[in-house]
């Protein structure tokens, strides 16, 4: 009986990750893709007017620290005069700041 409960809150929790990961998937989609593209490129027309750098190179991600990234996602970012070059996601928790972040770690290549 104890295996069985293990088992069914292992099974459960596996449910949350998948399902966590589709909503950073598409929360990417609707508030990403724009700048950085469907693949984390940058390299859409707006991501190459701002900047934006190439999150599939693995020395981007690798320079790129979670904490820095969440920040981004959630205040955004400004250049060194003050000029508001990404804007911050609206209403986005910190566990969805998380997912996001996690999902942008896939494109490294």
């Amino acid at each position: 009986m104890k295996k069985l409960f293990m088992l069914g809150i292992a099974a459960m929790a596996m449910a949350a990750l998948s399902a966590r990961a589709g909503d950073a998937k598409a929360l990417y989609e609707q508030n990403c893709t724009k700048c950085h593209g469907a693949e984390g490129k940058g390299d859409t027309k707006m991501g190459q007017k701002l900047g934006a750098k190439d999150y599939s190179d693995a020395k981007v991600q690798d320079a790129l620290k979670d904490d820095a990234a969440i920040k981004a996602i959630s205040e955004g970012v400004k250049d060194k005069d003050g000029k508001t070059l990404m804007k911050g996601t609206d209403g986005i928790s910190v566990v969805d700041a998380k997912a996001l972040v996690a999902y942008m770690r896939t494109f490294k290549k």
